[in-house]
This record gives C-alpha cells, structure tokens and sequence, in this order.
C-alpha cells in the first residue's frame, strides 16, 4: 500500500488499537526537517528574545543542580523539550515520536495487525473507546463503544495521550493484557484481560428486511471499500427495491477516498461532501461528488449512526444529511475531524501534527461535537438482554411508512 499520498480519516480518531495503527486522519508526508530551511521554521526574533532565554536558563539550572542519571543524555533532554513543545498546543493527536515510537508507528501503519481489535481516543481528556473491531478479541470480551479506559495493566490513564495507551495495550499475538473500563452506562470499574490476536477488520455486510428495504452493514472505510459497496449498491438496484438503511454504527474511520468515492453515488456532480479547512494556513479543499449519482428521487435512505462512528463515516453521513439524501437514526456521533501529517525530522525521529479540520457541506465543524441524529434511539440494558436492536428497528419502521 502506498501510503504517501493517502488520506486516513481514523478516529481518533484517535487510533485503531487492532493494534495497526492506523491512526485518524492521517496524511503520510515526506517532508524532513533536514531539507528545510530553519530560518524559515520560526521568527528569529523568538529565539533571541528574553522569553525564550528561560528555556536556556532552565536547561542550565537542571544540568548543574540534578543528580545526574546516566540516561539523562542530550537526545533525551531535546527529545522531552519537543514532547512539550507539542503538548502545549492541546491537541491529543499532535505529538512527537522519538526514535523507537517512530519505528513502533511506520511498522503499525505498513500493517502490523496484532493486538486487541479496537479503536481509542481522547474526549473530554479522557482515554476512552471509539469502536472495537467486530470479531476481534475486544468485541468477543464485551467492550462497548464509549466505555472509559481508566488503566493498563497497573498504570492510570490519566493524562495519557493514545499513542502512550497503544504502546502499553498493543503486543504480539496470544500474549495477554489487563485493561481496567468503566462501562458505558455503568456503575462500577470492569477489569477485562484481552488476549491479543491478529485482527481481521471485516468491511461489508448486506441484508435484506421486510417491506423491499436494503441494508448495507459498513464497518471501516479501507482501500477494498469503494468496490465492494459498488458492488453492495448493484445487488440493491437488482433488488428492485428503493429503500436503504447504511449501517455506520461502530465505525471508525479509514481513507478518506472510500467516504468520497462513495457519497459520489448518490450526489451530483459537483455537490459539496466535505472541506479540509486548515485555519487560514492555507487555501480549503473542498471534495466535490464525482458524480455517479445513479438514484433519483425514489430513493429512501436512512442512516444508523452512534458513538462509535467517527471521521469517514461522519463525513459520509453528513454528507448525505445535509444534501438532504438521508436522515440519521441512532446516537450523537463521536466527533472526529481532524487530519494529522506525519513529518521527519530525522532519519528515526518524527512529528504527527494536526494540520486541518473536516467540515461538513454546511460548514459544521465535525471535530467540536459530532452529529446529532434526526431520530435519537438509544439503546438500553434491557434492548441488550433481549438481543433488540432499536435503532434498527426506527429506521425499518420510518421506511415502512412510506409508500
């Protein structure tokens, strides 16, 4: 997979700790700091004025009066400057990678999939779960979308960012790892032990329900994606059926191309689906629909979103809702719209830097809140005791009552 000039969208996000890592939104750039010119990094009058003379003071005052530890070395001293560096933006997602979590990183993102099956992210300041992957060992040990994380194995997750939470949860197949949860919706701390596994993320499934309706269960937006929901799409044209339910539920993201690719079959060509904004810094890029847009106005959609579903497919889903294509059915979305670029600057160390924010067609900020459902239907204890799918349900039933 050539990932150099490939947009990821992943929440949180965040990250996927199948452990990938795929990480939410992610450009790979190539960039090196050693190609850049540093008199054009920051205005020199910065490094020489008295305020960034506390820095120098500061690094004086320690290297004279602390009792020196033969790990205290100058990498590591510029190395824990930088991660403060980056950390004062107060963006969990723009961090810096010293040299062995820049390796951990490009071997995650090149398609390490050992871990436990499920995405992370930081809301709120808390570490908690965006999604776990269907089938993997976090879905089979009853991990929910939403539930806090509050330790790994003996360490509190307060303050921790998601790439410190992947190093500590990720791990090779059948080794084990002790994760401390305070479930969505509960009253007490859970202590769950995972057994890593390869992950296998499943993309697509299709159903078919009572009254001529279609069902498109979407779970990751991969490169196979725009394929294999043409394909989905062609079974319900064939179907003779006009009414359609894309179930986003639990999903957390992927490329960026697949979410665009796939608005494109049901929008006009040139309709807005979504803008990276990068905050004055540089011009917007807007992604227009492609165009395909084989349903006319027959077409019946609904779409089941929940906590779960982040980045691509909120760039989906409000695509479609706010072209007026569908009407959303389910919980407030995650809330994840942000693109990240990993930058070198050596040859073993990097930045992954939060350099744009997605916006939906009608300028809706994604990263700040999410997207509220036209029709709010929350699961309950007793929906899951009895195997009841609610949100389903409203969306077959809304179906149902059009003629």
């Amino acid at each position: 997979m050539n990932t150099e000039n490939k947009k990821l969208t992943y929440a949180l996000v965040g990250v996927p700790v199948i452990v990938l890592v795929l990480f939410i939104g992610i450009f790979i750039g190539g960039r090196n700091a050693s190609s850049i010119d540093r008199s054009d990094l920051v205005d020199q009058s910065i490094v020489t004025s008295e305020k960034f003379q506390k820095f120098w003071k500061a690094w004086q005052i320690l290297d004279n009066k602390f009792v020196t530890s033969a790990s205290s070395t100058v990498d590591s001293k510029i190395y824990g400057a930088i991660q403060g560096l980056a950390s004062s933006y107060g963006d969990p997602y723009t961090v810096f990678f010293p040299p062995e979590q820049s390796k951990a990183f490009q071997e995650d993102i090149s398609g390490n999939f050992q871990g436990v099956g499920m995405e992370i992210g930081i809301r709120e300041k808390q570490l908690q779960v965006v999604s776990p992957i269907k089938d993997s060992p976090a879905y089979k040990a009853g991990v929910k979308s939403g539930d806090l994380i509050l330790k790994i194995g003996d360490k509190s997750t307060a303050e921790m960012s998601v790439d410190a939470a992947v190093k500590l949860i990720r791990g090779p197949k059948d080794t084990e790892v002790k994760i401390t949860f305070f479930p969505v919706g509960g009253a007490k701390t859970i202590e769950k032990t995972i057994i890593r596994d390869i992950i296998n993320i499943p993309t697509l499934d299709t159903e078919t329900k009572p009254g001529g309706i279609f069902v498109i269960k979407l779970y990751s937006f991969t490169a196979d994606s725009p394929n294999l929901f043409r394909n989905a799409l062609r079974q319900f044209v064939a179907s003779g059926d006009h009414k359609l339910i894309l179930d986003l539920r639990g999903n957390p993201g992927g490329y960026l191309d697949a979410a665009w690719d796939m608005a494109s079959w049901f929008l006009p060509a040139g309709e807005t689906v979504v803008t990276e904004d990068f905050g004055g810094k540089d011009t917007p890029k807007v992604y227009r629909s492609k165009g395909y847009n084989i349903f006319n106005k027959n077409l019946n959609m609904m779409i089941l979103v929940d906590n779960g579903s982040a980045s691509a497919s909120e760039i989906l889903a409000g695509a479609l809702k706010e072209n007026g294509i569908a009407k959303l059915v389910g919980t407030k979305t995650f809330g994840k719209g942000s693109v990240q670029e990993l930058v070198s600057l050596t040859s073993d160390t990097s930045l992954k830097v939060t350099i744009a924010r997605w916006l939906t067609p009608k300028g809706h900020n994604l990263s700040h809140d999410g997207l509220d459902p036209d029709y709010e239907v929350v699961i309950t204890d007793k929906d899951v005791a009895s195997k009841t799918d609610s949100q389903m349900n409203k969306a077959v039933e809304l179906l149902q009552a059009i003629q």
